[in-house]
């Protein structure tokens, strides 16, 4: 099987009702399955939880059902959230099993890893399992997706060098990003000689609907061409794709305009040019201008923080929300974790006494809290 680098993520399907994750259109999504398979791609990527727990059904009635098993690869995940004792992990893997109407997966993730969840599954035994799934035939290939730091990353894949590959947040904005770490989470990988599955490449949107002075210098570079296909989501799908150790990129398609447009550039691949990548860093510019926070994570502010505060991490979640709009809850917990609050802040004003970018730290905290901890 020729395997291309387009994977169909299944967390974003057609619904019925717009308001309702459950009211998967299976007549669409079919539709969707049929030109997916048509055009010579063959990876789907489904998770317990997606589509509140209907999308690995949506997957069996939509592929499963209506392709031989041999034409399509399958990734699930475990649902590490949920598991509470040892024996969970069979049972959510039975039922996983069950919920595909498949025998195996082809891929199979320790699902949203990071420093809380790691020491979790380590007490319960995930990645032990995981293995035994393997060895018995039950899956081809272990790995985790991750959401958390480079250093953290580095420590699973030290630790857990059994694992076949890794499913990272990956996309140009985030490539420097100090919350998200995208650049070095993938050298982290490519240290440790495992491929990586891109998860999050247009960043839930934001890389599609650019604001104007970006979407202007984008259109300006590709003034030239007539070539329908070429989107800020195929630059930034692209890109992604261009990185040598990355094996798969997934895509949360949700129409069949979508589809056509993904599967139109990504069928014979071509990777970014010199130019297209100076481009996208152009883009990134323009977008990390919108308000930010000018921190470079030296972290000399956390050095005399009386309460521990988590500053940069804070500040990088910051800059996320000030270029696109989106908020991380689930960063901001696990960046507070054994750290104080933003909240927390007795406005001693060290921090902005050791900070090399004169950032007014008390202020911005101010903010931050205002925009996280406000109900």
């Amino acid at each position: 099987m020729e395997i291309k680098k387009l994977g169909f993520g299944t967390m974003r399907l057609p619904r019925l009702d717009p308001d309702d994750a459950a009211s998967i259109d299976i007549e669409q999504f079919k539709k969707m399955a049929d030109m997916f398979i048509d055009r010579g791609f063959c990876y789907y990527d489904t998770a317990y939880p997606y589509h509140q727990e209907h999308s690995e059904e949506a997957v069996k009635e939509a592929v499963v059902k209506r392709f031989p098993r041999d034409s399509y690869l399958l990734a699930d995940k475990m649902p590490i959230l949920r598991v509470t004792k040892t024996e969970d992990y069979q049972m959510f893997f039975d039922e996983q099993l069950r919920r595909c109407g498949v025998d195996y997966f082809d891929y199979y993730l320790l699902h949203n890893l990071g420093r809380d969840r790691y020491i979790k599954t380590e007490k319960y035994g995930g990645f032990p399992f995981i293995e035994k799934l393997k060895k018995a035939g039950y899956v081809r290939y272990i790995g985790f997706s991750f959401h958390d730091d480079a250093q953290t990353l580095d420590r699973i894949l030290t630790e857990h060098p059994e694992v076949d590959f890794v499913q990272l947040q990956i996309n140009y904005l985030d490539w420097e990003s100090i919350a998200i770490q995208s650049g070095l989470c993938y050298e982290t990988a490519k240290k440790h000689g495992k491929k990586v599955t891109v998860m999050e490449p247009v960043k839930g949107g934001a890389l599609v609907k650019l604001p104007e002075a970006a979407l202007k210098k984008f259109n300006e570079f590709y003034a030239d061409h007539n070539d329908p296909s070429i989107t800020p989501a195929s630059l930034a799908i692209r890109y992604a794709a261009s990185l040598d150790n990355v094996q798969m990129v997934l895509s949360g398609m949700s129409s069949i305009e979508q589809l056509e447009n993904n599967t139109a550039y990504m069928k014979d691949f071509k990777p970014l040019s010199d130019e297209e990548k100076e481009l996208a860093s152009s883009i990134t510019e323009i977008l990390n201008s919108a308000g930010t926070i000018p921190c470079t994570s030296c972290r000399y502010c956390m050095e005399v923080c009386p309460n521990n505060i988590n500053i940069p991490e804070y500040f990088g979640l910051y800059n996320m929300h000030a270029v696109t709009g989106n908020k991380s809850n689930m960063y901001y917990e696990r960046f507070s974790m054994n750290h104080g609050k933003a909240s927390e802040c007795v406005k001693c004003g060290l921090c902005e006494k050791n900070c090399p970018q004169h950032i007014d730290i008390r202020k911005r905290l101010e903010d931050f809290a205002a925009l996280y901890e406000q109900p």
